[in-house]
């Protein structure tokens, strides 16, 4: 019973402490604008298919090229469709994308700059490798893996987390490189802490911090990226699109 509330009372500061700094965060006008901002965007993306009027595919040749109106809030394109509905059904698509490349990304960057950074022999291959990869342009290195692979939703997001890992991968290998040489770390080693425990729990949680920064950068780019695909008829193909018929 004393190790349960012991374990309690030390759970409650760690709760309280997240709670105030929640709060601290959501004080500042910015931060909370752009949580309210993004929240909107991510309901009307996932309430998509119960709050779009028509049918993203739905072709009216008649009404083509009409102005914004009272039918038509964003007014339709070159097929009589509507925009605001396939606004609504891309924004759920780029979300989509741009979580999917995030996560992909973020598992391939953090696990090679880890790596590099923790292991010396590691270091300078992996560093060369990520030297090589940033050498390409970004939008070419994506084109160029979805033409080898073929245009579908899976192959966009394995190209662009391919594309977009090497940038996590050097902050990640940068601030290892630090904090590896930090007392802390030494003592672990003396104590014969395992080698996967010092990176998990001495490495791995000081670097949360620019790995969250990073990753909103790629999440914007990711959805970027994959709309230039897209356009270049590289995207998600129409079949792939969530609610498409």
């Amino acid at each position: 019973m004393d190790d349960i509330a012991t374990v309690s009372n030390t759970a409650k500061p760690a709760v309280s402490e997240r709670s105030r700094f929640l709060r601290r965060l959501l004080k500042r006008k910015t931060v909370a604008a752009g949580l309210f901002v993004l929240v909107v965007f991510v309901t009307l993306a996932v309430l998509a298919p119960w709050i779009a009027p028509y049918s993203p595919s739905k072709l009216s040749i008649v009404n083509r090229l009409k102005p914004p109106s009272d039918v038509n809030w964003f007014g339709t394109d070159e097929f009589g469709r509507d925009v605001l509905t396939r606004t609504l059904y891309a924004g759920r698509l780029s979300l989509l994308v741009g979580v999917a490349v995030v996560s992909l990304s973020a598992v391939i960057g953090v696990t090679l700059g880890l790596l590099a950074g923790f292991f010396k022999r590691l270091d300078t291959p992996i560093a060369r490798l990520i030297d090589a990869m940033m050498a390409f342009p970004d939008i070419l290195l994506a084109i160029a893996l979805v033409a080898a692979l073929g245009p579908s939703l899976a192959t966009v997001i394995v190209a662009l987390a391919v594309v977009y890992a090497p940038r996590l991968a050097r902050i990640v290998r940068a601030s290892t490189l630090v904090i590896r040489e930090l007392p802390y770390v030494e003592a672990a080693k003396a104590l014969g802490i395992s080698t996967f425990h010092i990176m998990t729990r001495h490495v791995l949680r000081n670097l949360v911090s620019p790995i969250l920064v990073q990753a909103t950068f790629l999440f914007a780019s990711a959805m970027l990226a994959e709309a230039g695909l897209s356009f270049l008829g590289l995207g998600v193909s129409r079949k792939c699109r969530p609610g498409a018929r």
